[in-house]
């Protein structure tokens, strides 16, 4: 990968995206994890620190400590504004108000009240809401329908997970948020790849077989390409920085 290349192209995308909203900047939510620092150190690059906010949303019981202090050092690192708001409380009152139904129900509730939160500081700050979502997970569906998939724009979402890693390392994003075991946090113990149900060096190299229209008649690409097929009506999306052609 050609990082600068990749650097100025999604920079390019981010201020153009801004900019053609005739928006004031980016409202970014930061859990703490790496691709959320990498769209963060990259909104800086593009916007400058004083056009950006960050939301931090940990749910009291659920989220890990550990990664509300990493999101707050990110946003002191890069010197932007943020708040935290725990998400518990709202929860709770939305399960209160409409009954529980189901466990799949309630845990998609909580990226949709952050989304909620997220268009709430845009709209009062004539910002756009920034998508963190990356290649491999937009690709087969991994992410909340107007949930996490609620942004305006996604500028990493032509990056695969693995290539994420070493792009954060490029970046500067500490190493220790780059080493972490990657998670949505919705519930304690959750992972992302033990969700998924294989690693992402292994969903990756599916992924890239298939781009290139490579198939197998293997269990992995069958699960893979299914995952895909059931997802296609997520893949409405907002605009995504294109970069392919420099890796």
């Amino acid at each position: 990968m050609n990082y600068e290349r990749v650097v100025d192209r999604i920079v390019d995308f981010i201020r153009k995206q801004v900019e053609s909203a005739n928006a004031s900047g980016v409202v970014l939510g930061l859990s703490g994890g790496v691709d959320s620092a990498v769209v963060a150190f990259l909104s800086v690059k593009a916007l400058g620190k004083e056009r950006v906010f960050a939301t931090i949303m940990p749910e009291k019981g659920v989220t890990a400590e550990e990664d509300v202090e990493d999101a707050i050092e990110i946003a002191n690192l890069l010197g932007i504004e943020f708040k935290v708001i725990e998400i518990g409380d709202l929860v709770k009152l939305f399960l209160e108000k409409l009954g529980k139904t189901n466990i799949n129900a309630e845990i998609n509730l909580k990226p949709r009240i952050r989304m909620l939160i997220n268009y709430y500081y845009a709209n009062s700050l004539n910002r756009l809401v920034i998508g963190t979502g990356n290649k491999s997970e937009i690709s087969v569906g991994y992410f909340t329908k107007y949930g996490d998939g609620g942004v305006d724009f996604q500028p990493i979402g032509d990056l695969y997970k693995t290539e994420l890693f070493e792009f954060a390392k490029f970046l500067g994003v500490p190493e220790k948020i780059i080493r972490k075991k990657p998670t949505a946090g919705l519930w304690v113990g959750q992972t992302d790849e033990g969700e998924i149900g294989m690693s992402y060096a292994e969903l990756d190299e599916t992924l890239k077989l298939i781009e290139k229209g490579v198939i197998k008649d293997e269990e992995k690409f069958k699960r893979v390409l299914r995952m895909v097929e059931s997802s296609k009506h997520k893949r409405i999306m907002p605009p995504v920085a294109r970069v392919r052609d420099l890796i």
